[in-house]
């Protein structure tokens, strides 16, 4: 059961030199895209192991007073004569946010770095975020990492596969990047990535791999090369012979599309699946390409999980930026996948006051019934909010819902839909 805090924390921010500070003169607010509110005992958790704590420049915090129950702007530090600077959470995964920092932001402010805004507070010695766990696997906590063995056996891995492009690939993105999927992967275990695809068919707005210049920096490099199908075997097969509760996922946050490299990805399944029959073969994907997933389902693809942000295809293609693709080209995808009786996730991204906007929730309600997917995957929104809000030019009225009676609503309308945070194992 999680825990909550006895009171509502007090504000945090943080003053000139980067030290954060809690403030007893106000409480902590939530956001919900620029509306911002008292969060509930019940909406906080303890800060979970593996998060971070970020200062977010040229930002004022927001709290609520206690004597009227208003937010109110924080613009002097109580204790300094600098400016106070506004401070939010980063989740570790497998949780998800129910409320986005509260702040104003200056005229001047930088777009902030490609990752989730928190809201975050302070009591009884410790923070606490207003979010919940979404799922209970611990494949990516971070008590699960040991780093001497991840060097140990990273380092044999990349001796023996010397001759591997891939191998090589993932310990880059295990020992510079620390992606836990790559880390898995190095240790044996669950879920290990298959990046194949240095092409995309979209300009996401927060893609983590690849950003125009003088935009916020991309956190971490795209592939470079299409692997061939030995060298994706070389490290499929073993792991789905091996591993605990295995899975294989092409599409990687350090990847484009795995879609357009359709006849490699064919190629690799088949030889996969000439060897073991054991595990789950996924595929993380925006559906683009519909007659090449199911060339992939026919080879022998297990599950697919669709990246989303909005069930309004207005604001999806906002996001997207699609080239050569629709909205109804993902429709048709999950038909395909649906069809053949294989498992369909959504990966939808949270944002406070968005995700849980009354006509985002009906579309979303619309689009569940029609496809009728068999997760929905609780991703916090990996961007900054105001930046995300402007690029799609949505209207926020404060007509959200709340997200815990966004997910009350979905489990009411939807009992058989799951919920949760990664890749679930098929098989």
């Amino acid at each position: 059961m999680p825990v909550h805090p006895d009171r509502i924390p007090s504000l945090v921010f943080a003053n000139s030199r980067g030290e954060i500070l809690d403030y007893s003169g106000m409480q902590m607010a939530g956001s919900s895209c620029g509306h911002f509110s008292l969060p509930d005992k019940e909406d906080l958790i303890e800060l979970p192991e593996g998060s971070e704590l970020f200062v977010l420049p040229g930002r004022l915090p927001v709290g609520i007073e206690h004597e009227t129950g208003e937010p109110a702007l924080l613009d002097s530090n109580p204790f300094d004569n600098d400016q106070p600077q506004a401070v939010a959470a980063f989740m570790a995964p497998a949780h998800t946010a129910l409320y986005s920092a509260a702040y104003k932001s200056k005229d001047n402010a930088p777009i902030l770095p490609l990752f989730a805004y928190t809201a975050v507070g302070w009591a009884d010695n410790r923070f606490w975020v207003a979010g919940f766990r979404s799922d209970s696997d611990c494949r990516q906590d971070a008590n699960q990492f040991n780093q001497q063995a991840i060097n140990r056996k990273t380092n044999r891995l990349l001796k023996e596969y010397r001759n591997n492009r891939l191998v090589q690939h993932l310990g880059k993105c295990c020992l510079t990047y620390g992606c836990p999927a790559a880390r898995n992967y190095f240790l044996g275990r669950w879920e290990a990535p298959l990046p194949s695809s240095p092409a995309c068919n979209a300009s996401c707005i927060g893609c983590i791999s690849l950003q125009p210049s003088g935009c916020c920096p991309a956190t971490q490099d795209r592939i470079q090369f299409v692997p061939r199908p030995a060298e994706i075997g070389e490290i499929a097969i073993p792991h789905l012979e091996k591993a605990p509760k295995p899975i294989v996922s092409f599409g990687q946050g350090c990847e484009g599309e795995p879609l357009l490299q359709a006849k490699t990805l064919e190629k690799s399944i088949t030889l996969i699946r000439s060897k073991t029959t054991r595990g789950t073969i996924n595929l993380n994907t925006n559906a683009s390409l519909p007659q090449a997933v199911e060339r992939l389902v026919h080879a022998g693809l297990d599950s697919i999980r669709v990246s989303l942000n909005s069930a309004r295809p207005e604001y999806y293609e906002k996001y997207y930026r699609p080239r050569g693709f629709s909205f109804a080209d993902m429709q048709d995808s999950i038909t395909v996948v649906k069809k053949a009786g294989r498992h369909v996730s959504l990966n939808y991204f949270i944002l406070p006051g968005f995700t849980d906007d009354r006509a985002e929730f009906a579309k979303l309600c619309e689009l569940i019934e029609s496809s009728r997917p068999d997760l929905i995957q609780l991703r916090n929104l990996n961007l900054d909010p105001e930046q995300y809000i402007k690029a799609l030019q949505y209207k926020s009225e404060d007509s959200s819902i709340g997200i815990r009676n966004w997910l009350a609503g979905l489990k009411e309308n939807f009992p058989l839909l799951k919920f949760g945070y990664f890749n679930p194992p098929i098989h």
